[in-house]
């Protein structure tokens, strides 16, 4: 037999066979091979009691494996040109004995099988897989072209031109005209205004006036008297008698008593004369100012003696000397505004659809009854008597704004409180949302209060 070689790169494939069938396969390199019914070994085999636990069937040793067997295994050996079986190894001494164990080295061309009981190890040596791929020569290979997939690539080309031509004409053609909304379907914006506070003015100094020097400044008058002490001081009366006689004096030049006291043309009689005539019409006068109290008429003959007749001088009767009574200040009162309170009732709606909810509905305007009180309360003022019922048919639309507001029945007659509670209406957004138009007939009940 030829002496065995050292491996180095070669595999140990083993296996267990079973019927015509490989049930477990190994490829080791360099490492000890155990078989047993331990979890532990390399190839587990059932457990039996003629069968250790663990034993080491092939053993790594200087690069080199070496077969273990004892003598209760069989099986044949192909080494080098001859087939020997376990037995004849054993007998001839052709394996080295190790105590209850026999242990043979092993070629690289070595294969062969060993029983083990009623299971069967093959084992033998094959090449390593090789690690790097071939290569083909790169005239097989050919370049980029050859090797993309050309369906994929025009499918490709042809939908970024697709995408290209139509981004061209979008941005080439005229954008579409915006179509005018009313005020119905225009959405709710909120705008947040922030009012700045306006920055105080600083205060400008004031530029002085330069001051005249002394030598500029006028010389002032020493005699220059306050105005209060140029002005002539009249003696005041010391007296009741010269206080009246000094208001008599007063009076008569000025207002109706100085025209009533003038001669119109120096014959003596005046206008005082004209107006009391001779001394019956002076009686008729005073028989019509009979009821007036504390007012005495003059007539000719109470002024003859002194009054002015024709161009003569006399004296003319003051006005302490009217009786006059009942002088005082005259309190008319405060002008009070007196407020003006109306009431706003609401009756069952008439909905046509059940995709509303009629709560959430009446709870919805009943929030907003003030704005609705306030369009009545401002007529109510120009008219305290005004009550009656308004009958508001509105359409709520699937965004929640109201549309076809129309006031179907007016029993105030007065058109301007329909007129704003229509207004009013037009602002509302419902929180739900119909998926149709709903119809909706709301009545209003309105009186005044107290």
């Amino acid at each position: 037999m030829a002496s065995p070689q050292p491996q180095h790169s070669k595999l140990l494939r083993v296996g267990i066979i079973q019927g015509d069938r490989i049930l477990e396969e190994r490829h080791v390199l360099r490492e000890d091979i155990t078989i047993g019914h331990d979890g532990k070994n390399t190839l587990i085999l059932p457990p039996h009691d003629d069968r250790p636990a663990k034993f080491a069937l092939f053993e790594n040793r200087n690069n080199q494996y070496q077969l273990v067997f004892d003598d209760t295994m069989q099986g044949r050996i192909h080494q080098g040109t001859s087939d020997v079986d376990l037995t004849r190894l054993r007998k001839q001494g052709l394996a080295q004995e190790r105590g209850p164990v026999y242990v043979l080295p092993l070629e690289d061309t070595a294969r062969g099988k060993v029983e083990v009981g009623d299971i069967t190890l093959f084992f033998q040596f094959i090449p390593p897989p090789e690690t790097e791929k071939p290569q083909l020569p790169p005239g097989v290979k050919g370049g980029a072209w050859k090797t993309m997939d050309r369906v994929f690539f025009g499918i490709l080309a042809t939908s970024l031109l697709l995408h290209l031509a139509w981004g061209l004409f979008i941005v080439s053609a005229a954008p579409p005209p915006e179509p005018e909304l009313s005020l119905d379907e225009l959405e709710d914006r909120f705008v947040r205004a922030e009012i700045i506070p306006q920055k105080l003015l600083r205060e400008e100094p004031v530029a002085e006036k330069p001051q005249p020097s002394s030598e500029d400044k006028p010389e002032k008058p020493t005699d220059k008297k306050d105005p209060e002490e140029a002005k002539p001081t009249t003696p005041r009366p010391t007296n009741q008698a010269e206080q009246r006689a000094e208001l008599v004096k007063k009076v008569s030049s000025k207002g109706l008593l100085k025209i009533l006291g003038a001669s119109g043309d120096g014959s003596g009689g005046g206008a005082f004369a004209d107006i009391l005539g001779s001394g019956t019409g002076g009686n008729e006068i005073a028989e019509a100012l009979a009821g007036a109290g504390g007012v005495g008429v003059a007539t000719t003959e109470s002024v003859a003696a002194g009054g002015p007749r024709g161009g003569g001088t006399g004296s003319v009767a003051s006005i302490g000397e009217v009786g006059t009574r009942g002088g005082g200040n005259v309190d008319l009162g405060a002008k009070k505004e007196v407020a003006v309170v109306g009431r706003v009732k609401e009756a069952a709606p008439e909905v046509d659809s059940g995709d509303v909810d009629r709560e959430a509905l009446s709870r919805y305007i009943r929030a907003r009854l003030k704005a609705i009180q306030g369009c009545y309360e401002k007529e109510l003022k120009r008219n305290p008597s005004l009550k009656g019922k308004v009958v508001v048919r509105f359409t709520i639309k699937p965004s929640g704004r109201t549309s076809d507001i129309d006031i179907e029945e007016n029993t105030l007659g007065n058109e301007a409180v329909g007129s704003c509670i229509r207004t009013v209406i037009r602002s509302w957004v419902f929180p739900f949302k119909p998926e149709d138009e709903v119809s909706v007939a709301y009545p209003f009940l309105l009186s005044p209060t107290g």
